[in-house]
């Protein structure tokens, strides 16, 4: 197929300055492994997937669909991010033993915590499959058959490709459905919570420290992977043992310094590096000022409430930190999008793209790509902010309207597939509502509701809402559906739920609060939706031409690597400081010297534990100390989003040197445009890590259970 010759072209070149890129862990070879080795690094491509030997992508599984995490030891100790084990940690806590205040250290493996529906999948084979999930389409020309004739391939290969039954199939589209490529997957279902910090170190800086260099956050936790007596995936059992990995990584106490080698791999979520520049700028204008005003509203409701209680502050804090993350990043990317110049760069590149067109004789294919695009993203504009308002407002941030359009798909399932189906649901539905009733609290909803509504009503698009919402006082209907509807609480709810299907659907249109969000639901579907999966699937249509000619009309000296789509990737790069703005420089490593000039008595954010001072005060930091000083964090030039929070900061010879957990500020515009000046990720340093377990929590028996190793000092005898 030409498109792969193609392809395999691109991962062949000679090694170049670094710019990003986030790289299938199966095609290293050649121009990759070369720059990797161009930029210090002492391993192989083969030392990094290997698909009969162990290999480093052994030791890095996804956490939960999520996260990144990473084996630590040859019994199964899996080390991730403090925020992505949140909601494990805070499921464990009560006011009277707040894990999230105090922290949790288990002693011995009888203390380690079992965590429902918490699971972690490691990859065992990547393999592509492009002619196979493509066969039969060819000579489709619409857009919608072709898209189900190739989900009718995947699904036949789902079948029929070779796995062992503990394993799963999974097949996923590269390049903008250009490429496919097919994973087997063992996901293991037994994950216990072994130790976490408390959050004045696991999320000290919080909200405001979110997305800002320099940054001081102890930001990890620990897990284990339980297997059966075989070593393989089992549900919870207390005949479990601990899981015995292929790989798991040394951890160097040897430090990093400026322009040393890293690696990380991870399963980021997913970028649009390649994106037209009408696309890029709706997001600016439109897109991200619209979500970053919703949220804005939804967090200072919610803060204000849990600043005064603590009990909401447990209840929400997961919630918060949620909301509050994209929030940020939003904002971020925004700035930082104006400050790189993106979408001029992406004008330029796409004249430069026409030009490649016209000379290459490629006009029929490739002519017309730039003037659709802009006919079609400004057909989608309204559909799309339209879409961002009921999203935001009705489905994420206001829970009752997100309980009562969960109902209104269970109507709409009994409308369009019967009462037997509708049955079906109906007792997932009750067991989900039980646990999302748990962090639920009326009175904070309502003050929610109360903004989020008010925006929705005066600023999505007027011409797709309903009349109900434009002529109504938002404040006044929100009171009366919180002192009327059944739906907040669990037990409202499940009256609402009994009886048949033909009761509950009756019971259910007499409720204000449902009927409520079913008037907002209908003139979403009716009005929205449709045009905007039409126009939205004639962009993707676009979108995958474009990329084919970006891969054909590209040079050698083009980087051309897939966008994220939560599958297994490795970027690559150097511990890099860098300079935000004018006259400022930001180094690359901070101290714990940091969290001490930061330090805000009994601020939720800001506040240090008295043991934490204590060793700070006496420099009882251990071996871990760097010229008697405790590192905490430090910045690369890796390539990462969202997913790669906890995944592996590794050094040249495949040491585990940090931990990643988020991007700096100015660089969270890097899921459209990675601009090496600015783009920074943020990695906790392993040392504070272990200083963290052994001399603040005392567990060094989880420091003894690692493989320490020190290769620089190696290296210099």
């Amino acid at each position: 197929m030409k498109f792969l010759r193609i392809l395999l072209l691109f991962l062949s070149f000679s090694a170049f300055a670094q710019q990003g890129g986030m790289w299938i862990p199966s095609l290293l070879d050649g121009m990759n492994e070369n720059e990797m080795k161009s930029l210090g690094m002492k391993m192989s491509a083969k030392d990094i997937y290997d698909v009969n030997q162990s290999s480093l992508k052994d030791a890095v599984p996804h956490f939960n669909g999520g996260c990144t995490s990473e084996v630590i030891s040859s019994k199964g100790l899996l080390l991730t991010n403090h925020h992505c084990g949140y909601s494990q940690i805070q499921s464990h806590s009560t006011v009277e033993n707040d894990y999230l205040e105090k922290g949790f250290w288990a002693m011995n493996l009888t203390e380690e915590l079992p965590n429902e529906n918490l699971v972690v999948t490691f990859i065992a084979k990547i393999e592509d499959v492009t002619t196979k999930v493509l066969e039969n389409t060819q000579s489709l020309t619409n857009e919608a058959d072709k898209q189900k004739k190739i989900q009718e391939n995947i699904s036949a290969l789902n079948n029929s490709l070779p796995k062992e039954a503990w394993q799963e199939n999974r097949i996923r589209t590269f390049y903008d459905g250009n490429q496919y490529i097919w994973f087997v997957t063992e996901t293991f279902k037994d994950v216990r919570l072994v130790g976490a910090p408390p959050s004045s170190i696991g999320k000290f800086g919080s909200d405001t420290d979110n997305w800002v260099w320099p940054r001081h956050t102890g930001d990890f936790s620990l897990f284990r992977i339980y297997a059966d007596k075989n070593n393989r995936p089992a549900a919870y059992s207390k005949e479990n043992v601990p899981y015995t990995p292929k790989h798991f990584f040394p951890v160097s106490t040897s430090g990093v310094a400026e322009n040393d080698f890293t690696l990380v791999f991870g399963y980021p979520g997913r970028t649009q590096e390649y994106l037209p520049a009408v696309a890029v700028e709706q997001i600016i204008n439109d897109l991200n000022p619209a979500k970053i005003e919703i949220r804005d509203a939804a967090l200072k409701v919610q803060d204000g409430f849990m600043r005064k209680d603590k009990a909401i502050k447990i209840q929400y804090a997961s919630k918060y930190a949620s909301v509050a993350n994209y929030w940020k990043k939003w904002i971020g990317e925004t700035k930082g999008l104006k400050k790189s110049n993106a979408v001029q760069i992406k004008k330029d590149f796409e004249k430069n793209f026409q030009e490649k067109v016209v000379k290459a004789g490629k006009q029929a294919e490739y002519g017309n790509l730039l003037a659709d695009f802009e006919t079609n993203y400004k057909a989608i504009a309204p559909y799309a902010l339209s879409r961002d308002y009921f999203i935001e407002v009705v489905m994420r941030n206001t829970e009752l309207l997100n309980f009562g359009y969960r109902l209104y798909q269970l109507e709409n399932i009994y409308t369009t597939k019967g009462e037997q189906s509708f049955n079906d649901r109906k007792g997932n539905y009750i067991q989900a509502f039980d646990e999302l009733y748990k962090d639920f609290n009326a009175q904070v909803d309502e003050k929610v509701m109360e903004q989020l509504l008010q925006l929705y009503a005066t600023k999505s698009p007027k011409e797709f809402l309903p009349e109900g919402l434009l002529s109504i006082d938002t404040k006044a209907k929100t009171a009366e559906i919180f002192k009327q509807s059944k739906l907040t609480s669990f037990e409202g709810l499940q009256e609402l739920l009994q009886g048949d299907a033909k009761t509950v659907i009756e019971n259910m249109n007499k409720d204000t609060g449902y009927a409520f969000v079913k008037m907002i639901s209908d003139a979403y579907t009716k009005n929205v939706a449709p045009k905007y999966e039409e126009l939205n699937l004639k962009n993707s249509a676009l979108q995958r031409t474009y990329m084919k000619g970006i891969l054909e009309l590209s040079s050698k000296e083009d980087r051309i690597f897939p966008d994220a789509n939560s599958t297994l990737r490795v970027t690559y790069g150097k511990v890099k400081g860098y300079s935000p703005s004018d006259a400022v420089y930001y180094n690359p490593v901070t101290y714990l010297d940091g969290v001490m000039e930061k330090y805000v008595p009994g601020d939720y954010e800001f506040d240090v534990s008295p043991k934490l001072i204590e060793l700070f005060q006496k420099k009882d930091f251990g071996p871990y100390a760097e010229n008697g000083k405790i590192p905490v964090n430090f910045i690369g030039t890796n390539h990462t989003t969202g997913g790669n929070s906890g995944s592996p900061a590794i050094d040249a010879h495949g040491n585990l040197i940090g931990l990643n957990f988020d991007r700096v500020w100015e660089g969270t515009m890097s899921d459209i445009y990675y601009d090496p000046a600015i783009c920074r990720n943020i990695m906790v340093d392993v040392r504070y890590i272990l200083f963290v377990i052994d001399k603040y929590a005392g567990a060094k028996h989880l420091v003894d259970e690692m493989k320490l190793v020190q290769p620089k000092k190696k290296k210099k005898s």
